[in-house]
């Protein structure tokens, strides 16, 4: 089978499309046959091997593992001994490691039943993104209905799940987006959009219960004066360096304010969740939520489309598209 490999942190140059061997499933693992398959940010740190902390779990000199991606839809090809929840055949998405490729192994707690309405591609679009979105704004926001909600980034890969995640909530949601993504971000439910090119939020007399920045261009104290005295600030992405001094410096930064008034500034790292990803399943079944896909790459094309995304100025997911759907 063919995957996008590498074997040296490095640039896109690094990955090569290679013929490997097809993976047998674990006992609690299923083999799938990738349709879909989506990009994020932390595919391009893995593959730089930057910032520098990457390399405790990826490898200190060279990576330990050849593969990049995580973000998986397919269908099973193969069943590990004791997986009881799918059969040959089901349509499924998740995560897992190497995801650019044209077979993988999942394990069976990692995946979920695609629903029938959605394409391979909107449904490889979810993981990282979603988890990211949904984890901030319900389990570190405390997302209530009318509640005013600011997104930062409301136009990139984890800014328009949190756009729709706070609106299928009830929240009443602004998006702050370039000139060229407003009508999009409208259209995905912002009740109003603020275009950054124009205007700095962070200077407006509006106030909100909750800031979801996947952006983190502002400084604690800028992002602080949007928020209502029992506001909450989420930290959900922005940009690093090669040891994280600057993100490690932003969420102490973030405790010691927290420490002055009733707001809270808070850091998020996102995790895996198997509920979570039924979560997505139920509210992109009954049309609550629909992936945004920006562009679509084919296997061959992986080095292309993470050049892509590191621009920064996707909109929505980039795909890596194996099959039509």
């Amino acid at each position: 089978m063919k995957a996008a490999v590498y074997t040296r942190y490095g640039p896109p140059d690094v990955l090569q499309i290679m013929d490997v061997e097809k993976p047998v499933p674990r006992d609690n693992e299923v083999l799938i046959k990738v349709c879909a398959a989506s990009l994020n940010p932390l595919d391009w740190h893995f593959m730089r091997g930057t910032p520098y902390a990457v390399r405790i779990i990826a490898g200190l000199r060279k990576p330990k593992f050849s593969g990049l991606g995580v973000d998986v839809a397919g269908q099973v090809e193969a069943l590990g001994a004791k997986v009881s929840q799918f059969k040959l055949g089901d349509e499924v998405f998740g995560s897992c490691k190497g995801a650019f490729a044209e077979y993988v192994c999942a394990s069976e707690s990692a995946v979920v039943m695609k629903p029938a309405t959605v394409t391979f591609e909107q449904a490889a679009a979810v993981p990282v993104a979603a988890y990211t979105a949904l984890q901030g704004l319900r389990d570190k926001g405390h997302l209530r209905p009318g509640q005013k909600v600011l997104v930062n980034g409301a136009a990139g890969g984890v800014g328009t799940f949190a756009v729709q995640i706070a609106k299928s909530f009830g929240a009443d949601v602004t998006g702050v987006c370039s000139t060229r993504n407003l009508s999009m971000v409208r259209s995905i439910g912002a009740d109003r959009v603020i275009d950054y090119t124009l205007e700095d939020f962070t200077k407006s007399a509006s106030r909100y219960d909750l800031f979801f920045d996947g952006v983190g261009n502002h400084s604690l104290s800028a992002s602080r004066r949007v928020l209502n005295p029992k506001g909450i600030y989420i930290g959900a992405g922005g940009t690093t360096d090669n040891w994280t001094i600057g993100p490690l410096l932003r969420a102490v930064s973030s405790l010691v304010l927290s420490l002055f008034g009733d707001q809270k500034l808070l850091m998020l790292l996102a995790k895996p969740s198997k509920e979570d990803l039924a979560w997505m399943r139920e509210h992109m079944e009954s049309g609550e939520i629909t992936p945004v896909i920006d562009r679509r790459y084919n296997l061959n094309e992986v080095p292309e489309a993470i050049r892509y995304l590191e621009i920064g100025h996707a909109r929505g997911k980039v795909i890596i598209t194996l099959e039509k759907n």
